[in-house]
């Protein structure tokens, strides 16, 4: 086994959770919730995404979301993804310097998600390297396991999007399970061969939970070598553009079963359960976890 005694649990709940809630939750109550996140010991988190209002209103307060925190907290890496050029200014031009720009492994997603060809997404992402040398760029890869509209996504066309990634000079890239129909071995296999043929590059796993593999595909990952984990509190989200494709994994799950086999996190698993209890009584529609309605104090969570 590969897998290290620390793992990083990157929190993507403010924005991948919160965007499929139709109601606009506050947003003194989103800063409430991220700030209760970083109590409980979170250090990396994407906070929100720079997307048009029109398509996903959730996100009209990006800015001021973003321009609080960043004020606010020198110790927390935060980051937001961006669809396009235009969210990459706005991002920028409000002072923040990580981003995650999503392509598609697979066509016909990328064209459903962003309206492109996977060419032209990568066309678009070497000018925002380009012209924006002090944004580090994450790059999300979508569909890594399997698509909803063009089914199979090989090993092959993975390899070749990867090799396209670090032409353009991405070091970072989030394998993405965007409809959950990933399992262990393809998650074994996928991460063993990635990490063996580019073993300067920072691969991320982001597994959806949809058909409850979330955590077992996760730890596998784990075992092949991945040191960073994106989870979501409460278990919320999933792909408004990908039919099927329901909650991600749960991060006080994923964290409390972490802490069981001595595989440190830094996080309070005690603290991160009062947050995803606070989102589901207090955030209208949020699709949250079977075990939220649980006492923290018992010894087994169910």
């Amino acid at each position: 086994m590969n897998y290290r005694n620390e793992v990083e649990i990157i929190e993507i709940g403010p924005r991948d959770g919160f965007q499929n809630v139709t109601e606009f939750i506050a947003t003194n109550k989103k800063k409430e919730i991220i700030e209760k996140l970083i109590d409980a010991g979170i250090r990396r988190m994407q906070l929100t995404s720079f997307v048009s209002p029109k398509h996903i209103p959730q996100m009209q307060d990006a800015e001021e979301i973003v321009k609080y925190f960043l004020e606010k907290y020198k110790d927390i890496r935060f980051f937001a993804l961006v669809p396009n050029y235009r969210g990459a200014k706005r991002a920028f031009d409000i002072g923040l310097r990580e981003i995650t720009y999503v392509i598609s492994v697979s066509e016909g997603h990328n064209k459903a998600n962003v309206n492109r060809s996977v060419d032209e997404s990568f066309e678009e992402l070497k000018q925002i390297i380009e012209e924006f040398p002090e944004l580090y760029v994450n790059l999300d890869a979508a569909t890594v396991f399997g698509c909803p509209f063009d089914g199979e996504v090989t090993y092959e066309q993975l390899e070749k999007y990867v090799e396209k990634a670090v032409k353009i000079g991405i070091t970072t890239i989030n394998l993405c399970d965007t409809i959950g129909v990933a399992n262990p071995t393809q998650v074994r296999n996928v991460v063993e061969n990635l990490l063996e043929k580019f073993p300067n590059i920072e691969f991320h796993i982001h597994i959806h939970d949809t058909r409850n593999m979330g955590m077992l595909n996760s730890y596998v990952a784990i075992e092949s070598g991945i040191k960073h984990i994106q989870a979501s509190i409460g278990g919320m989200g999933g792909c408004p553009f990908a039919p099927g494709a329901s909650g991600n994994l749960s991060t006080e799950d994923f964290v409390y079963m972490l802490d069981k086999v001595n595989i440190g996190t830094g996080i309070d698993f005690k603290k991160l359960l009062q947050v995803a209890k606070e989102c589901k009584k207090t955030i209208p529609g949020v699709y949250s976890g079977h075990h939220i309605n649980i006492d923290e104090d018992l010894i087994c969570v169910f």
